[in-house]
Protein backbone atom coordinates (compact mmCIF):
# COMPACT_ATOMS: atom_id res chain seq x y z
CA UNK A 1 0.00 0.00 0.00
CA UNK A 2 1.28 3.44 -0.96
CA UNK A 3 2.04 5.57 2.12
CA UNK A 4 1.00 8.70 0.19
CA UNK A 5 -2.37 9.32 -1.42
CA UNK A 6 -2.61 10.74 -4.95
CA UNK A 7 -2.99 14.36 -3.81
CA UNK A 8 0.01 14.07 -1.49
CA UNK A 9 2.10 12.52 -4.28
CA UNK A 10 1.11 15.36 -6.64
CA UNK A 11 2.06 17.90 -3.99
CA UNK A 12 5.46 16.23 -3.52
CA UNK A 13 6.11 16.32 -7.27
CA UNK A 14 5.15 20.02 -7.38
CA UNK A 15 7.43 20.91 -4.47
CA UNK A 16 10.30 18.99 -6.07
CA UNK A 17 9.71 20.67 -9.44
CA UNK A 18 9.50 24.14 -7.92
CA UNK A 19 12.65 23.36 -5.96
CA UNK A 20 14.49 22.85 -9.22
CA UNK A 21 14.41 19.07 -9.63
CA UNK A 22 14.11 18.22 -13.35
CA UNK A 23 11.06 16.37 -14.60
CA UNK A 24 12.94 13.15 -15.31
CA UNK A 25 14.02 12.97 -11.65
CA UNK A 26 10.67 13.78 -10.03
CA UNK A 27 9.65 10.13 -9.73
CA UNK A 28 12.93 9.32 -7.95
CA UNK A 29 12.32 12.18 -5.52
CA UNK A 30 8.79 10.95 -4.88
CA UNK A 31 10.15 7.47 -4.19
CA UNK A 32 12.66 8.90 -1.72
CA UNK A 33 9.85 10.63 0.18
CA UNK A 34 7.87 7.36 0.26
CA UNK A 35 10.95 5.48 1.42
CA UNK A 36 11.57 7.92 4.26
CA UNK A 37 7.99 7.52 5.43
CA UNK A 38 8.26 3.73 5.30
CA UNK A 39 11.62 3.82 7.12
CA UNK A 40 10.00 5.94 9.80
CA UNK A 41 7.29 3.29 10.23
CA UNK A 42 9.88 0.49 10.27
CA UNK A 43 11.75 2.24 13.10
CA UNK A 44 8.49 2.25 15.08
CA UNK A 45 8.15 6.02 15.08
CA UNK A 46 4.71 7.56 15.25
CA UNK A 47 3.39 8.66 11.88
CA UNK A 48 3.55 12.41 11.24
CA UNK A 49 0.44 14.30 12.38
CA UNK A 50 0.03 15.74 8.90
CA UNK A 51 1.54 13.34 6.37
CA UNK A 52 0.99 15.79 3.51
CA UNK A 53 2.84 18.61 5.24
CA UNK A 54 5.61 16.25 6.36
CA UNK A 55 5.99 14.91 2.82
CA UNK A 56 6.12 18.44 1.37
CA UNK A 57 8.90 19.42 3.78
CA UNK A 58 10.88 16.25 3.02
CA UNK A 59 10.45 16.98 -0.70
CA UNK A 60 11.59 20.54 -0.13
CA UNK A 61 14.69 19.30 1.68
CA UNK A 62 15.41 16.87 -1.16
CA UNK A 63 15.05 19.71 -3.64
CA UNK A 64 17.46 21.86 -1.61
CA UNK A 65 19.99 19.02 -1.66
CA UNK A 66 19.54 18.53 -5.40
CA UNK A 67 19.64 22.25 -6.00
CA UNK A 68 23.03 22.55 -4.34
CA UNK A 69 24.53 19.86 -6.55
CA UNK A 70 23.61 21.13 -9.99
CA UNK A 71 24.72 23.94 -12.24
CA UNK A 72 22.53 27.02 -12.31
CA UNK A 73 21.66 26.96 -16.00
CA UNK A 74 20.55 23.32 -15.86
CA UNK A 75 18.12 24.19 -13.06
CA UNK A 76 16.61 27.11 -14.93
CA UNK A 77 16.12 25.07 -18.12
CA UNK A 78 14.50 22.18 -16.26
CA UNK A 79 12.17 24.47 -14.33
CA UNK A 80 11.13 26.27 -17.51
CA UNK A 81 10.19 22.95 -19.06
CA UNK A 82 7.99 22.18 -16.06
CA UNK A 83 6.42 25.64 -15.94
CA UNK A 84 5.51 25.87 -19.61
CA UNK A 85 2.08 24.47 -20.53
CA UNK A 86 1.66 21.83 -23.23
CA UNK A 87 1.57 23.23 -26.78
CA UNK A 88 -2.22 23.08 -26.98
CA UNK A 89 -2.56 25.19 -23.81
CA UNK A 90 -0.06 27.94 -24.63
CA UNK A 91 -1.38 31.30 -23.53
CA UNK A 92 0.02 34.69 -24.45
CA UNK A 93 3.09 33.10 -26.06
CA UNK A 94 6.44 34.73 -25.29
CA UNK A 95 5.20 36.77 -22.32
CA UNK A 96 4.55 33.62 -20.27
CA UNK A 97 7.95 32.18 -21.19
CA UNK A 98 9.71 35.36 -20.14
CA UNK A 99 7.73 35.49 -16.92
CA UNK A 100 8.43 31.81 -16.16
CA UNK A 101 12.15 32.37 -16.79
CA UNK A 102 12.16 35.43 -14.53
CA UNK A 103 10.40 33.56 -11.71
CA UNK A 104 12.73 30.54 -12.08
CA UNK A 105 15.80 32.77 -12.00
CA UNK A 106 14.36 34.74 -9.08
CA UNK A 107 13.81 31.54 -7.10
CA UNK A 108 17.33 30.38 -7.96
CA UNK A 109 18.77 33.65 -6.68
CA UNK A 110 17.22 33.24 -3.22
CA UNK A 111 19.19 31.69 -0.37
CA UNK A 112 18.17 28.05 0.18
CA UNK A 113 16.34 28.68 3.48
CA UNK A 114 14.30 31.51 1.98
CA UNK A 115 13.51 29.57 -1.20
CA UNK A 116 12.41 26.61 0.92
CA UNK A 117 9.88 28.54 3.03
CA UNK A 118 8.59 30.42 -0.02
CA UNK A 119 7.94 27.19 -1.92
CA UNK A 120 6.37 25.52 1.11
CA UNK A 121 4.10 28.49 1.78
CA UNK A 122 2.98 29.53 -1.68
CA UNK A 123 3.38 26.39 -3.77
CA UNK A 124 2.83 23.58 -1.24
CA UNK A 125 0.18 25.74 0.48
CA UNK A 126 1.40 25.05 4.02
CA UNK A 127 0.54 27.55 6.72
CA UNK A 128 3.28 29.44 8.55
CA UNK A 129 2.72 27.39 11.74
CA UNK A 130 2.88 24.14 9.73
CA UNK A 131 6.16 25.21 8.13
CA UNK A 132 7.63 26.15 11.51
CA UNK A 133 6.58 22.84 13.03
CA UNK A 134 7.80 20.74 10.12
CA UNK A 135 11.15 22.51 9.84
CA UNK A 136 11.61 22.69 13.59
CA UNK A 137 12.22 26.44 13.62
CA UNK A 138 10.43 29.24 15.49
CA UNK A 139 7.37 30.84 13.94
CA UNK A 140 9.17 34.19 13.80
CA UNK A 141 12.01 32.64 11.81
CA UNK A 142 9.58 31.38 9.17
CA UNK A 143 7.89 34.78 9.01
CA UNK A 144 11.17 36.66 8.66
CA UNK A 145 12.41 34.26 5.96
CA UNK A 146 9.14 34.64 4.04
CA UNK A 147 9.30 38.43 4.31
CA UNK A 148 12.93 38.56 3.17
CA UNK A 149 12.33 36.06 0.35
CA UNK A 150 9.29 37.94 -0.95
CA UNK A 151 11.17 41.23 -0.77
CA UNK A 152 14.16 39.84 -2.68
CA UNK A 153 11.92 38.19 -5.27
CA UNK A 154 9.92 41.40 -5.77
CA UNK A 155 13.15 43.37 -6.20
CA UNK A 156 14.50 40.78 -8.60
CA UNK A 157 11.30 40.81 -10.64
CA UNK A 158 10.71 44.56 -10.21
CA UNK A 159 7.18 43.91 -8.95
CA UNK A 160 5.30 46.58 -7.06
CA UNK A 161 3.89 45.50 -3.70
CA UNK A 162 0.08 45.58 -3.80
CA UNK A 163 -0.65 44.80 -0.16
Amino acid sequence: MDPLNAAQADRVRAVLALGGVPQDELQDGLQQVRLRLLERRARGEDPPRDVGAWAAVVASNLAVDWHRGRHRQERVSARLTLLSPPDDQVQDGPENSVQALAVAEGLDALPAAQRQVLVLRYYADLTVPQIAEQLGVPLGTVKSRLYAAAKLLRERLHVEETV
